[in-house]
């Protein structure tokens, strides 16, 4: 007990520290985040995380004073390798089937297939990386990653614990302190970003750790604990994927179509945009640890699910990708235009005024990213 408060202090401090510390060294490098036009935010929070959360773990143990054992050393190794992919993503353009390439493998290698079975150990390999993924993309805006992220360690960690497993709950502790510490740099508007680095490795610690936690458990019960957990960020990533094929939009190709540059465009604040996404996942959180530990029914996933898909419902109806340039015409036909010169009619010039597009960029201390 004792430990653990010392631990997640050690990692508070520590984060918050090296966060300081990292961001002048990263403005020099030109470490920046290249979806900001109007101030430079440096993209090395993440590493701040990733340094913080592993120097108190492996501290622990190798000092003896809390081990954390094999799976849980095997599993920081993995998210480890899968930060430094993320940081490879940072300082250079990544495609995105490289980034979820590596973050299977590093998943294949820590769900313990003798507890799940190979069928749903390979559905548990997929569920990691899509949390890993969907937190990546909950880094559209400032601080929104890090307080979902503590939110839900707080949760996986109480499954944890109920299940005896004291080396992964010192773990999600570690992360939780790790991440609040950051978040002293990044609450809007932020100082420095958690980039793909460290919202890759918060969503794959989270994953792998409850993936860890329900193995034993049957298929269906499991997913009915996990869903909960990362229910903010799966109606992240749904109501993109739905926005964007309503719209004949590339998936891939950013845009300000993400929960929190919705929530803007309702009329909140940078910090409502962050702080209601956070309550809701604290419900959802809660939910999950109470249908764990069997103080409430399994049904309850079914409660989170039509929530979630109302909130996607109805955001969706957000417009958020702005008019397209119209066409300069005249009497009903198109204008045609010569080179260097204005637009003609029959020949003719006309004089023609248009509108400006609306843009579709989002106001406030919110970015677009590319996923």
């Amino acid at each position: 007990m004792l430990y653990g408060i010392a631990a997640a202090t050690t990692a508070l401090l520590l984060a918050a520290v090296l966060t300081a510390l990292l961001r002048v060294p990263a403005l020099r490098l030109g470490i920046l985040d290249r979806r900001r036009r109007q101030r430079p935010v440096p993209l090395i929070g993440g590493v701040a995380v990733v340094l913080a959360t592993g120097v108190v773990v492996v501290a622990g143990e190798r000092t003896g004073v809390a081990p954390v054992g094999e799976g849980v050393g095997r599993l920081l190794v993995a998210a480890g390798a899968v930060a430094l992919l993320g940081l490879v993503a940072d300082l250079r353009r990544v495609k995105a089937r490289v980034i979820v390439a590596g973050t299977t493998v590093a998943a294949a290698s820590v769900v313990p297939y003798e507890e799940t079975g190979v069928p749903a150990g390979l559905l548990a390999v997929g569920w990691i990386v899509f949390v890993a993924v969907a937190f990546k993309t909950l880094d559209h805006a400032d601080s929104l990653a890090g307080t979902i992220g503590v939110v839900t360690a707080f949760g996986v960690g109480a499954c944890a614990a109920t299940e005896v497993m004291d080396g992964l709950a010192v773990l999600l502790s570690v992360l939780a302190a790790a991440l609040t510490g950051f978040l002293m740099h990044n609450w809007p508007p932020a100082r420095v970003g958690l980039g793909a680095c460290g919202s890759l490795f918060t969503g794959f610690v989270l994953a792998a750790s409850a993936v860890t936690t329900r193995a034993g458990y049957g298929l269906g019960d499991s997913a009915g604990v996990l869903f909960p957990l990362t229910a903010v960020a799966s109606a992240d990533v749904l109501l993109v994927v739905l926005s964007r094929r309503l719209a004949g939009r590339p998936l891939l190709r950013g845009g300000p179509d993400h929960l929190a540059h919705r929530l803007r465009r309702l009329g909140l604040t940078p910090q409502g945009a962050i702080v209601l996404p956070a309550i809701g996942a604290f419900a959802g959180v809660l939910v999950a640890v109470l249908m764990h530990i069997g103080w409430t029914a399994q049904s309850g996933v079914f409660w989170v699910a039509a929530g979630t898909l109302v909130v996607v419902l109805l955001l969706l109806r957000v417009p958020v990708y702005g008019a397209r340039r119209p066409v300069p015409t005249q009497a009903g036909r198109p204008l045609s235009t010569q080179a260097g010169g204005p637009p003609t009619q029959a020949g003719k010039p006309v004089s023609t005024q248009v509108g400006r597009s609306v843009s579709a960029q989002v106001s406030g201390h919110l970015r677009v990213r590319n996923g």
